[in-house]
């Protein structure tokens, strides 16, 4: 297999489309993991709420 070689500087259109690519899934990736923490804490605190106010036998 032969290659020609290391490939050259990207054109700047496609330079800044990548980095739109980029900051589109950076920005979702931090919404996933906002949105998964503020679920478990959601979730931790209904557990909390229900032991705490449980009847007791």
């Amino acid at each position: 297999m032969t290659t020609d070689g290391p490939p050259g500087p990207e054109p700047e259109e496609q330079r800044a489309a990548r980095r739109a690519r980029e900051k589109y899934g950076e920005r979702h990736m931090w919404m996933w993991l906002a949105y998964f923490l503020f679920g478990i804490h959601f979730i931790a605190f209904v557990m909390i709420y229900a032991v705490t106010h449980a009847p007791s036998k």
